[in-house]
């Protein structure tokens, strides 16, 4: 029933076809965003050109990263499932472009905010955010999908983490606790979310291959690795509280980083090479598992580079790959091509890797810094540039 009538509402749509679908205008122009981010903050950073935003450098990279990109890809990814999950109509449309509109206008008042109130700037800011929360949890609660009540639990939070981006910027100049708030609430998004598609899209591939070895159904185990995950992403928050060798935080941290290895592991990770659109699946949430095992030997032995490696592990790695693996899988599944990954999608993937490894190297080799961020940057620019020139055609197109 939900199928028939999101597609008859999508073909009642006689404008352009970009607004047919919310995942055409949040991740076209989300990926937009994101090689425009780095590929002027890199410069920028390195002192070689400035950008009239009310934010220091590294504060606008954290908040456009946060609470500009990522929200466009939730917001392209739950439009389209929402409607799956709920069995209500989907949002398309005028109602979606002033939605998308949102979202846009944020990005630029962001953008050119030196000189403006700051109260005008975060007020425009949470615009995009509140709205799509409301609507979200409407939906759910309308279509009675109580099991998804915690997304919109943890996408309230993420408002909140933005809420607490501002107050802590405009009093502090940083906003240490927020950002940290920010990737660790992605970071249980992914845990939440991955944790479905990873090993249903895994499993759906073996099946075809005829394998008898597949991915172990979500059970016990699961559940124990997210809670841990959750209570350690919460220490994780607050380790700048804490002295700075914390064995017993790094202990926690480092035993969920284990556990969430051994969760991927159990979902047949070397039986994917054959299909990139399954291997960059397990990629992608392989960072999540190495970021914990990161940020635990920060406090366990005060490892130099580690918490950069860790956050860049959740950044780069766990949210720029695992949205880049929604966004192409999704994008070429609901225009109506095939699901297979041709060169240009593989180049996007290839792309995505080498931003994580260069940033890794940056991390663990200081000497290493000033040519590897250029080098981290490339490759995300060229991975998200690679998706608008790949995927643009056939999101702005109707469907096959």
């Amino acid at each position: 029933m939900a199928t028939t009538t999101t597609m008859n509402q999508m073909r009642a749509w006689r404008g352009w076809p970009i607004f047919s679908f919310g995942f055409r205008p949040f991740f076209f122009f989300g990926a937009l965003d994101a090689a425009l981010m780095i590929a002027l903050w890199v410069p920028w950073y390195l002192g070689i050109i400035a950008i009239p935003s009310m934010f220091a450098p590294v504060s606008w990279h954290v908040h456009e990263l946060l609470f500009g990109y990522v929200p466009a890809i939730i917001a392209g990814f739950m439009l389209t499932a929402v409607p799956n999950w709920t069995g209500r109509l989907p949002v398309v449309g005028w109602p979606l472009a002033g939605l998308f509109s949102l979202w846009l206008l944020a990005r630029l008042v962001i953008a050119f905010s030196a000189g403006v109130s700051p109260a005008l700037v975060y007020g425009v800011g949470l615009l995009f955010p509140l709205a799509l929360t409301a609507l979200f949890a409407r939906e759910v609660i309308a279509g009675r999908n109580w099991r998804n009540l915690k997304v919109i639990v943890v996408l309230s939070l993420f408002t909140a983490a933005q809420i607490f981006f501002y107050y802590e910027n405009s009093r502090y100049g940083s906003s240490l606790y927020a950002e940290r708030a920010g990737i660790a609430l992605v970071i249980m998004l992914i845990q939440i979310i991955g944790g479905r598609v990873v090993p249903s899209f895994t499993g759906n591939w073996l099946r075809k291959r005829k394998s008898e070895a597949l991915p172990l159904p979500f059970g016990r185990y699961d559940r124990l690795v997210m809670v841990l995950s959750a209570i350690a992403l919460i220490i994780w928050i607050i380790l700048p509280a804490l002295p700075m060798h914390t064995p017993a935080a790094g202990a926690v941290l480092i035993l969920t980083g284990a556990l969430n290895l051994i969760r991927q592991w159990r979902w047949r990770p070397l039986k994917t090479f054959g299909e990139p659109l399954v291997l960059i699946l397990h990629l992608s949430f392989l960072p999540v598992g190495l970021g914990f095992i990161f940020a635990g030997l920060v406090s366990a032995t005060g490892l130099s580079g580690a918490e950069s490696a860790a956050i860049h592990c959740w950044t780069v790695g766990a949210i720029g790959g695992m949205t880049l693996a929604i966004m192409t899988r999704a994008s070429r599944g609901h225009t109506g091509r095939p699901l297979t990954a041709p060169p240009a999608t593989v180049f996007i993937y290839a792309m995505i890797m080498l931003a994580l490894a260069a940033r890794l190297a940056a991390a663990f080799q200081p000497a290493w810094t000033f040519t590897m961020i250029p080098v981290a940057g490339l490759g995300w620019t060229l991975a998200f540039a690679g998706f608008c020139l790949a995927y643009g055609p056939m999101l702005f197109s109707a469907r096959r």
